[in-house]
């Protein structure tokens, strides 16, 4: 689509890479929950899938939230992202919740990358709180909090799609 930006190519990604350890995401969501709790009280969390999970669950948790929706957008496979999918909307019981327009809910995702998967979910629910646990310069203005900010061309490696293997030193040529 015009105005998309352009596609990284695995060497491109490698040279950016940004592996993200448990413990070290754990604490990032600790911290974000930290931040959220100044500006609750929220009535649901809503995850953004899959990668939102986690985050969601913790941040749950450290806020003391029982109701806890998701809904589920397909826009990465593993190397690339492609055109958004709605696959599972937000959830009658919880959109009451926030009347209709997400006031008091809480979405929350791993990353805000381009702000596609994040302009979707705005319109769904305007005035919901938007919260991520890192952002890039694109997606930034669509989050209302985040814990850390990268490059544009920053590929982050999170826990759950890692294993740990041995990783050269940056001189010789590692990201």
């Amino acid at each position: 689509m015009a105005g998309d930006p352009p596609e990284l190519s695995a060497q491109e990604r490698a040279g950016k890479a940004f592996p993200v350890s448990w413990d070290q995401f754990h604490r990032d969501c600790r911290a974000l929950s930290w931040r959220l709790l100044e500006v609750g009280p929220f009535h649901a969390v809503i995850a953004i899938t899959r990668g939102g999970l986690v985050p969601a669950a913790i941040v749950a948790r450290e806020l003391g939230l029982r109701v806890i929706d998701t809904v589920c957008i397909a826009s990465y496979d593993h190397m690339k992202q492609g055109e958004l999918q709605v696959l599972k909307g937000i959830g009658a019981d919880t959109a009451a919740l926030g009347a209709g327009t997400g006031k008091g809910l809480l979405i929350v995702d791993d990353l805000v990358d381009t702000g596609k998967t994040g302009r979707l979910v705005r319109e769904m629910l305007p005035e919901a709180h938007f919260a991520a646990v890192y952002a890039k310069p694109m997606g930034r203005p669509l989050v209302d909090t985040f814990i850390t900010e990268v490059s544009q061309d920053t590929w982050i490696h999170f826990p759950w799609d890692t294993a740990l293997a041995f990783l050269p030193p940056i001189r010789d040529g590692a990201g």
